[in-house]
């Protein structure tokens, strides 16, 4: 990997991670389809009693099968559990019983994982024989739109995840791709050797 693509990547993150902040603190985006509970300390009180330490993903209703069950009765379990989906409440639970938030952790990790997409977009569009700025901005997008819509398009579908906050979430990771496009495509030379747009306005 070459000191452009690196460079690239580098400073693409940066843009990425510095996007990411405005949107999810300064724009409405990082809230939408998330809501608050109107019984909060009903809530936190009933799932303490029923988990306690217990800590993980949850879906509910489950399908309840023993582990020695059949496949017939794993079927069975899992239509129960579909049709009490269809009569009352349903969804998915993550829950701590206890959890450090060390935002300064946590902002490390986001930044270190906003900082390797963008070196490896970086380093996917150095392998490509594009030419022209547009063409390799519009790479570097289209890699974000296939990560955005990995994950957000699964879980909308498959565990109902609120249609705003998919959609929220999959525009803030396109256009963080799309700030890498605008740096990378300016730094990053082709497969071919072509100078990029940084050269050739020397």
């Amino acid at each position: 990997m070459n000191t452009r693509v690196l460079l690239a990547g580098v400073l693409g993150g940066i843009a990425m991670f510095l996007w990411s902040f405005v949107a999810h603190d300064l724009l409405p985006l990082g809230q939408m389809g998330i809501s608050k509970l109107s019984h909060e300390a009903t809530v936190i009180e009933a799932l303490y009693t029923d988990l306690g330490s217990r800590e993980g993903l949850f879906l509910y209703p489950a399908p309840n099968a023993p582990d020695n069950a059949t496949s017939a009765d794993k079927k069975e379990a899992m239509q129960l559990a579909i049709d009490k989906s269809q009569r009352g409440p349903s969804g998915m639970l993550m829950y701590h019983p206890q959890r450090d938030l060390n935002l300064g952790r946590l902002l490390g990790v986001e930044f270190v994982t906003e900082l390797i997409e963008a070196i490896l977009a970086a380093f996917l569009l150095a392998q490509t024989g594009l030419v022209s700025y547009v063409s390799r901005v519009f790479f570097v997008t289209i890699i974000g739109v296939i990560a955005a819509i990995t994950t957000n398009i699964p879980y909308w579908n498959w565990y109902a995840f609120p249609k705003r906050f998919t959609a929220a979430a999959i525009f803030i990771q396109v256009v963080g791709f799309f700030l890498v496009g605008l740096i990378s495509a300016w730094l990053v030379r082709s497969k071919t050797g072509e100078m990029s747009p940084a050269d050739s306005s020397r």
